[in-house]
């Protein structure tokens, strides 16, 4: 390994930029959003309202920032397999071991999301059996097989043909009462597939799930595409062609993902062909800006606090089922809340975000990673 490549990949062949922006994604989800839509309260100007409104997912058809959040954690979850697999390999796990590992972890997360989703409640007629954690341990399953069976042409080509299969099925297959092409929530067939075959209640819309059945598998393209740029990354290439190539590949990403969503609408809800491209379009923008500050210029201070959440990302995610870092801050904070003037609707997500990440930082300043 050159030298510079050596030094990106840092110790235990971690690349720091890949944590960096997983703590960045994850940041949203933890209280940076809410945080940051409450500064529309604060100060009304176009800059805060376009904020706020980026800060909301789009009820159907079109593309927010809250939109990319998600699809920017499957695609994290590729960019990483390169890198965990290889190590694996490397420190003598067989073939056979590393399925056991890829099936165990599956598991495990889906269990995780199940017990999220109410599990223990047994009420089985109420809970949503779908859910983003059971869509993560899906998607990292099959991207995972795929992945360790094929090299990256057979994934690029598995990657397409999903994506024009599923457009292909979304638009020639026949939803009773309503007729094939039809890509409205009602009668959409991935709606009337998640209704015909899912018990229980849906998210986030009425008419299926935001996490459905045939919806999983452009899902899992964006896992692969995530793999692909992952394998961009190890590979031999100097730094700074590696963050043009990705770049190069964001950019590519955006315009056939715009382009196909003219006739193929860019929904995150059933995860259309071209919300897949457009959103991998951002994740890879995203990586290669990450990715050349970081890991190639060396910029690294800053990226601590992101770091710190990155390194813990479904830790926090279930543990905010059943600890509520909104009543910590309440607790502690809402005599500053009401005291605080205009800056008073800040106070409290503010303080929620940063009890968030105190628990995080504890955790990583005692070496504490729960890793599946």
């Amino acid at each position: 390994m050159p030298k510079d490549e050596q030094r990106i990949a840092g110790a235990g062949g971690r690349v720091l930029s890949i944590d960096a922006l997983r703590g960045f994604d994850m940041f949203w989800i933890i209280g940076g959003g809410a945080t940051l839509d409450k500064l529309a309260r604060v100060h009304s100007n176009p800059v805060t309202i376009w904020l706020e409104h980026q800060l909301e997912h789009v009820a159907w058809e079109g593309f927010h920032f809250e939109d990319l959040i998600y699809p920017l954690f499957l695609f994290i979850v590729g960019v990483v397999m390169p890198f965990s697999f290889s190590r694996r390999l490397e420190k003598g796990q067989s073939r056979g071991g590393l399925l056991v590992h890829i099936f165990k972890r599956s598991a495990i997360i889906i269990l995780l999301g199940l017990i999220y989703n109410g599990l223990m409640d047994f009420d089985w007629q109420q809970m949503r059996w779908p859910g983003v954690l059971q869509r993560i341990g899906l998607c990292y399953l099959l991207a995972a097989l795929i992945f360790v069976h094929t090299r990256w042409r057979t994934q690029a080509i598995t990657i397409g043909a999903i994506l024009l299969a599923y457009w292909a099925a979304l638009m020639l297959v026949p939803v009773p009462g309503h007729g094939a092409g039809v890509i409205e929530p009602e009668g959409c067939l991935a709606g009337y597939i998640d209704r015909t075959l899912i018990p229980g209640t849906f998210c986030c819309y009425e008419y299926g799930d935001n996490e459905g059945i045939i919806s999983t598998f452009p899902a899992v393209c964006t896992v692969l595409l995530g793999a692909l740029a992952g394998q961009w990354l190890r590979s031999s290439r100097t730094g700074n062609r590696k963050a043009a190539g990705l770049a190069l590949a964001g950019v590519a990403s955006l315009a056939v993902g715009w382009v196909w969503g003219l006739v193929f609408p860019i929904i995150k809800v059933i995860w259309t062909s071209s919300y897949t491209l457009f959103s991998a379009g951002w994740c890879l923008l995203l990586l290669a800006a990450f990715y050349w500050v970081i890991d190639v210029k060396g910029y690294k201070r800053w990226t601590f606090f992101f770091v710190v959440i990155g390194l813990n990302p479904i830790t926090i995610y279930f543990t905010q089922q059943f600890v509520s870092f909104g009543g910590i801050s309440r607790f502690f904070l809402s005599g500053v809340a009401k005291n605080a003037g205009a800056l008073s609707p800040l106070v409290v997500p503010f303080g929620a975000l940063m009890a968030s990440w105190l628990f995080l930082w504890f955790l990583h300043r005692h070496k504490i990673f729960f890793k599946i």
